[in-house]
């Protein structure tokens, strides 16, 4: 076990280190403010027009960074540090966001993926770690069948949340290169914004590619320790 300790905090330490960076990241942007006066809730609002968008609403939410899309809803939904913000640092993410609504207009294939898995992932993510170890406890580990494939059920749970961390990274790389190209073909911000927002969206998408290699990681270290002792 402590070697999975040493790997939890490992990635814990890599994740919050970026984490960090993003967050500061914003903040400096975030005080770079557009000549052209527009809102985050305003570059949303024409970002959605101008892909012939007319069916989804962009709404204010509450906290910091909890900007998302939410497909059932059809709303794109902005923290309070984007929607009434006029910076570089919320134009990129208001673009990002209506990305994915772009996205779910054009059917993007890794999106329709993507929330194929949500339901699944939703109620297994939590539990694989538990039935891993609980079928390490029933002696998996010494090749005990019924033991085993609990342990292997649990892999295979803890396998979909990691396939779902990768199914993310194109779908948020996708939705930065949507924003940033519509910011600078329609003349939304100047080029000292464009190259504000285009960082700002960089650290972003490196939280999901941090997210992912851990869930490799930890899917890794796990499958080991069931098919490590068998012989």
């Amino acid at each position: 076990m402590m070697g999975y300790y040493v790997l939890i905090g490992a990635i814990a330490l890599v994740s919050w280190l970026v984490s960090r960076k993003l967050k500061s990241k914003f903040k400096h942007y975030s005080n770079v403010h557009l000549q052209n006066g527009m809102s985050g809730a305003e570059i949303a609002e024409k970002m959605l027009s101008d892909n012939g968008i007319r069916d989804v609403k962009v709404v204010s939410t509450a906290g910091m960074l909890t900007d998302h899309y939410n497909p059932k809803s059809k709303t794109v939904n902005l923290s309070e540090g984007v929607y009434n913000q006029r910076n570089a640092a919320a134009a990129a993410v208001a673009a990002h966001e209506c990305g994915h609504a772009v996205q779910h207009a054009q059917a993007y294939e890794w999106l329709t993926l993507r929330s194929k898995l949500v339901p699944v992932v939703s109620v297994t993510s939590s539990m694989s770690m538990w039935v891993v170890f609980g079928g390490l406890m029933l002696g998996a580990a010494a090749g005990v069948g019924f033991g085993y494939w609990v342990a292997v059920a649990g892999l295979i749970m803890m396998g979909l949340a990691t396939l779902f961390s990768f199914i993310t990274l194109p779908v948020e790389y996708d939705a930065s290169n949507r924003a940033l190209a519509w910011l600078k073909n329609q003349n939304v911000v100047t080029p000292q914004e464009y190259e504000g927002s285009e960082d700002a969206l960089k650290w972003a998408a490196r939280t999901y590619l941090v997210a992912a290699i851990g869930s490799l990681a930890t899917l890794v270290y796990w499958g080991l320790q069931v098919f490590g002792g068998r012989d």
